[in-house]
């Protein structure tokens, strides 16, 4: 299971950190990834990680301002994001790639298992 928290309200340029807790899941295998759905348009990717921490991918918009890290020994992973503007606002969420490509991770949706419910990120002009 995970559950993700951190998300809330910030003004246009602020700033937020995203959390991911796993529990009763072991993260040293699963390439993490998060995910947002603004309202009325379709779920995407926004970043993944590896299981080793050592490769990252993003999507072009958050290229720059988001930084995903994770700690497997806490069970935990993140999101920080910088320079937040009114389109992310969305319901972020985490999830798990149990067959992740060797030393790499992909933004494919489809890829992905273990979605947790999600966090609301508002960001006000």
């Amino acid at each position: 299971q995970l559950v993700e928290s951190g998300g809330g309200l910030v003004q246009s340029g602020g700033s937020l950190r995203l959390s991911c807790a796993a529990s009763g899941i072991t993260l040293d295998r699963p390439a993490i990834g998060w995910f947002r759905q603004a309202p009325g348009k379709e779920r995407e990717a926004v970043a993944c990680i590896n299981p080793r921490g050592s490769v990252t991918n993003y999507i072009n918009s958050v290229k720059g301002r988001f930084t995903i890290s994770r700690d497997n020994a806490k069970r935990m992973a993140y999101l920080q994001m910088n320079s937040l503007k009114p389109e992310d606002t969305a319901i972020y969420f985490c999830a798990l790639d149990w067959r992740p490509p060797p030393e790499f991770c992909r933004l494919t949706m489809g890829r992905y298992d273990n979605w947790g419910q999600g966090a609301q990120v508002t960001v006000s002009s």
